[in-house]
């Protein structure tokens, strides 16, 4: 354990302890150590399970703990929102468990009145170790004879199978702490998804009582199969959702509707289960767990204080020094988070210190690990092979294998994308390095929790990069540490991510009159006259016979793939991606990365869904560029401020990878531009705009000729600032900016979302302005370079090689724009939503996925 002096693992890594403008570290805050607070064992725990915790090491709970058990046994849905390692699982999983080993049923919701992996309870190490019994992949034991007339069943959710995994490990110990494999009564627990054995699924439906699955096998194995799942589904007693804070957005919103789908399946068979939530900490828990489990607010009770202990926790807000390199227009450009993180982990590693980086990006994440790698070569060869890289993509036998190096030590350094923030039982980490902000505070302290999850002091690195928000973040630490954390942003009455699952939904059973308080009752009559669903005396039959309504749902991207990545030389199978990032990253000529080799795109093959790849070392990696037009469908809200008018509405954006830019490993200097000739596509979705009459405009002193410029710039960092409102990162969010649009007939700024239907950012971002608009002035302002540069008004994304841009005007017209609004700003109060795309789709091709719009 290190001492209370917060730079003395700087000083022991040989790192900058200095804290000052012309250095890189800029603000130093230590987040106090907590002490535990203990409880009791509630009465109705069995004593044979309280023995099994006691076997693993946990002899008593936290408050946190037996609170959220005792809300869920009283039958109120329940949302755990403590941070990491607080041992959210053994809270959630306990009343289930207990009823499963004998003891009293607890109460049916409404009849009551008024994590991370392991159990974590005090006296355990928090840690899940390999089962001693042998078992077979996916389920804990072998067949036991005719399934059970009786008891209660579970089942578990997880956003990635590695952390399904780590709980299926912790609970066949805990099975076989508590009784024979198989008895009457004992835990049988197994893991339900893609990587489960075929011969092994029909023990699982009959015999199983805890099923650990993941959102996509719920929605194309489990729910349409719902038939051979009677008996589970008869004694579903508690869901479980892990990591509930991560279902946002456009995936929150699928998985609201999923579980919408799972609650008319379990009603079906007589079941009315207990949903229950773990979570990291969010700004209110209970309302955005409502939101996604469907059931009114005054149902969800929210336990927040964490009573388990955690070491003191010092954050270094990091700044990546200036290179002598120059991007677009002879910006200055900063050293790339990639290289500043590589140094960061290897002077870490180098010092002993087990260390993990996250970065968003899976380049970004390969590439730290392969720098890093090289920079320990120099040092110690035997220090190449201790560092790693961990992210989405890999196959099943390399996520294993990497989890198992991570947790038992063998690996000193892992870089990774935000796979590991989730609640894989990974303890013993001395320092974490965040690469960037990671796009809400929620996983930023989820990330930085990693950091002494055994009660050691620990130390969090934020590396800020060339970006507005970053910088904003630097020169406004509170905006980090004293500002409450996000509301998770969703939106299930989003057509084009609720109609999927309608049909889906119709498939599995009919649909009733009773289902109109799930589902938009307009946009099934809208389904109906499409032709997709049939209405009778019954209800609303699924009208496609040959199709699976599930496979048109996609959970994890924007309705089509994914695509699969082979090796031209030899056929094999590399990884997958999804249809949003076949054309911007898998473009002929791209360099693609997968542990630590790297590949040159041959081909992307849109009618097969692949990806062709042949295996290369370039010096260099790859960024595409995008030029858009949009078009205005219908405004929904708008408000004037002053001769400004801010609106928020739907519109079509169409979009085209006109190139892409081939930039140094490590230094990012642009070495050559080459074009694309891709076809366009479109996108639906919604947006929020401001006009800007060209008298107001010369008012606020922005001249003719600066208009472009000065909109541009303003458009670019309105993009990069939003993420501050919002669950999002600017990936999520695309802009447009005119001189003369066509709809409106005057200066436009667009900000829209990046996906089908929208998100709900750009809705955020009209209904918070004024503070939006301020933040993105006040970066701009505070920026030191004279013409605009990545940190302030440039993005590294722009079609237009960021030209032309304007920095002092388009902060004069935020400020205008600013000065501008009323007292009351709220937003407009006119009304309306969003059509559903009244275009034929074709039977195999999801209704109003990119596919089906024309």
């Amino acid at each position: 354990m290190r001492d209370q002096d917060p730079f003395e693992l700087l000083r022991r890594a040989g790192l900058t302890a200095e804290i000052g403008d012309a250095g890189p570290l800029r603000h130093v805050r230590t987040l106090p150590a907590r002490q535990a607070h203990t409880a009791d064992w509630p009465d109705w725990v069995p004593t044979e399970l309280r023995a099994g915790y006691r076997q693993l090491g946990v002899s008593g709970l936290y408050t946190h703990q037996v609170s959220a058990a005792e809300a869920l046994h009283a039958g109120r849905h329940t949302i755990l929102a403590t941070g990491t390692a607080s041992g959210k699982s053994l809270g959630t999983q306990l009343p289930g468990l207990a009823e499963i080993c004998g003891g009293p049923r607890g109460e049916l919701p409404g009849s009551a009145a008024g994590g991370a992996g392991g159990f974590g309870g005090p006296g355990g190490s928090g840690e899940a170790g390999d089962a001693a019994a042998p078992r077979v992949s996916g389920s804990a034991f072998g067949s036991v004879g005719p399934p059970s007339s009786v008891g209660t069943t579970m089942l578990y959710l997880s956003p990635t199978k590695a952390l399904a995994a780590d709980q299926l490990d912790a609970l066949t110990q805990l099975a076989e702490a508590t009784g024979p494999a198989g008895t009457q009564g004992g835990i049988r627990p197994a893991a339900y998804d893609g990587d489960t054995d075929p011969a092994e699924r029909r023990w699982i439906r009959q015999h199983a009582n805890v099923v650990l699955t993941n959102p996509d096998m719920l929605n194309v194995g489990i729910l349409p199969n719902h038939r051979a799942w009677a008996r589970f589904f008869a004694r579903l007693r508690y869901v479980i959702i892990d990591e509930a804070h991560s279902c946002r957005g456009i995936f929150g919103s699928h998985i609201a509707l999923l579980l919408r789908r799972l609650r008319r399946i379990c009603a079906h068979y007589g079941a009315h289960p207990v949903f229950t939530g773990a979570s990291a900490t969010s700004g209110d828990p209970a309302t955005s767990f409502s939101r996604l489990i469907g059931h009114p607010d005054a149902a969800v009770q929210a336990i927040t204080e964490d009573a388990s202990p955690h070491g003191a926790v010092d954050v270094y807000l990091w700044e990546a020094s200036y290179s002598a390199l120059t991007g677009d227009n002879a910006a200055p450009l900063k050293r790339s988070l990639t290289v500043e993180a590589a140094d960061i982990l290897t002077d870490l590693v180098v010092a002993g210190h087990r260390t993990l980086a996250f970065i968003r990006s899976r380049r970004g994440a390969e590439t730290i690990a392969q720098i890093a790698a090289d920079s320990l070569a120099e040092v110690d060869r035997d220090l190449r092979g201790r560092v790693a890289a961990y992210r989405s993509g890999y196959l099943k036998e390399e996520r294993r294998e990497l989890e198992d190096a991570l947790r038992e030590g063998r690996l000193l350094g892992v870089a990774s994308t935000p796979a590991l923030e989730l609640g894989i039982d990974i303890s013993g980490l001395d320092a974490v390095i965040i690469a960037g902000w990671p796009g809400t505070r929620a996983s930023f302290f989820q990330q930085l929790g990693r950091a002494g999850r055994s009660g050691q002091r620990g130390a969090a690195f934020f590396i800020a990069g060339d970006d507005p928000l970053d910088s904003y973040l630097l020169d406004h630490p509170e905006a980090i540490f004293d500002t409450a954390v996000e509301d998770a942003v969703t939106d299930p009455t989003n057509p084009h991510v609720a109609a999927p699952h309608i049909l889906a939904a119709a498939q599995e059973l009919p649909l009733t009159t009773s289902d109109l308080g799930l589902f938009e009752a307009w946009l099934i009559e809208s389904l109906t006259e499409q032709g997709h669903l049939r209405r009778r005396p019954r209800g609303w039959f699924f009208a496609h016979d040959d199709v699976s309504a599930a496979a048109w749902v996609k959970l994890r991207s924007d309705g089509g793939g994914p695509y699969t990545i082979v090796n031209s030389e030899d056929g094999t199978v590399i990884g997958d991606m999804g249809s949003a990032q076949a054309q911007p990253q898998a473009h002929p000529g791209a360099v693609y990365v997968h542990q630590g080799r790297s590949y040159i795109v041959e081909e992307l093959d849109r009618q097969n869904s692949a990806v062709l790849v042949f295996p290369a070392s370039p010096p260099y990696y790859t960024q595409a560029r995008e030029t858009t037009s949009i078009e205005v469908l219908q405004v929904e809200e708008a408000a004037d401020w002053g001769r400004y008018r801010l609106h928020s509405g739907m519109v079509e954006v169409t979009s085209t990878v006109v190139g892409f830019q081939r930039k140094a490993l490590g230094s990012s200097e642009v070495l050559s531009d080459e074009p694309l000739d891709l076809p366009p596509s479109s996108l639906r979705t919604q947006a929020m705009w401001i006009t800007a009459p060209e008298t107001a405009l010369a008012d606020a002193g922005v001249i003719p000729e600066h208009v472009p410029g000065a909109l541009h710039a303003a458009e670019h960092a309105m993009i990069g600032l939003l993420p501050l409102l919002t669950s999002g990162d600017r990936w999520d969010i695309g802009g447009v900016s005119t001189a003369l649009h066509r709809d409106t007939e005057l200066p436009t700024i667009f900000v829209y979302d990046g996906h089908p239907g929208g998100a709900g950012f750009a809705r955020r971002g009209f209904e918070l302005a004024a503070e939006w608009i301020s933040a993105t002035a006040e970066t701009i302002a505070g920026c030191d370079c004279a013409t605009g540069c990545p940190s302030c008004v440039q993005s590294p994304k722009c079609g237009n090689k960021n030209n032309p841009l304007e920095k002092q005007p388009a902060l004069n017209l935020l400020r205008a724009i600013l000065a501008s609004r009323p007292e009351e700003s709220a937003p407009g109060s006119g009304s309306g939503s969003a059509p559903w795309p009244a275009r034929e789709s074709a039977p195999g091709s999801a209704p109003g996925s990119p596919g089906a719009q024309h």
